[in-house]
């Protein structure tokens, strides 16, 4: 193995262990959380190492970034997750070769990632991201709560769309604890209205043991995996 790959296969154990001890302290089966690796502005060369240790899911930030990194890796078998902030004038693009997207937090997204995915001939797993920011804040990216279940039955009623679960970011300068556990309570509602779609894609490399604490299923890790991300390109 080259340095680079010894690298990520170390940092790689110490998260997977993470990721074992957090669902230990949980009550719950280490099969129940899957590791999504963000490779946002990491090269091609370092998805391939992934893939060689195991790795299933990447995620991915930007769609010029992510549209160029799936073409070079398409023989890897990999499942491409989009979890960034999507222009609706992106998302049908966006759809013909991510397998999920993760960031559908408003209604103007829903008929192009469709109309992408029947491009593609291909079903697209979709989370709704739901904010966790108290009203009037200054606010990372999602849906209020109260809208999800619009939002919700949109994508059910769209085609080739698959309604998976629920996504959300910790807001800056709140006790991640504090925040997933809100995510907990509207994901408990949610699942009552949609069995489902019980995928949580929830915590990064600061806060993964919080948002297994409180269900769940899917951390996004980056730089815990390929270290501190190159400057912005």
């Amino acid at each position: 193995m080259t340095a680079r790959a010894d690298e990520i296969a170390a940092n790689l154990d110490v998260v997977r262990r993470r990721i074992a001890t957090a669902c230990a302290e949980a009550g719950r089966p280490e099969d129940d959380v899957s590791l999504v690796v963000v490779t946002k502005f990491f090269p091609a060369s370092d998805v391939r190492v992934l893939a060689d240790l195991g790795v299933t899911d990447v995620g991915e930030n930007r769609h010029q970034e992510a549209e160029a990194k799936a073409a070079e890796c398409v023989d890897l078998g990999l499942r491409w997750h989009f979890i960034g902030g999507l222009q609706s004038n992106k998302a049908a693009a966006v759809a013909s070769y991510a397998d999920v997207v993760e960031s559908v937090d408003r209604a103007k997204l829903v008929a192009p990632l469709s109309r992408g995915a029947h491009s593609r001939g291909h079903e697209v797993d979709v989370l709704l991201q739901v904010s966790l920011d108290p009203p009037g804040a200054d606010h990372r990216s999602g849906a209020d709560p109260a809208d999800l279940a619009d939002l919700a039955q949109r994508v059910e009623e769209a085609g080739m769309l698959r309604l998976r679960g629920l996504m959300a970011v910790a807001p800056l300068g709140e006790r991640p604890d504090d925040a997933f556990a809100r995510l907990a309570e509207v994901r408990e509602v949610f699942v009552r209205d949609h069995p489902r779609a019980t995928t949580l894609s929830a915590g990064m490399s600061g806060d993964l043991e919080a948002a297994i604490r409180h269900g769940a299923t899917h951390v996004r890790v980056g730089s815990a995996v390929l270290g501190e991300r190159p400057a912005v390109k």
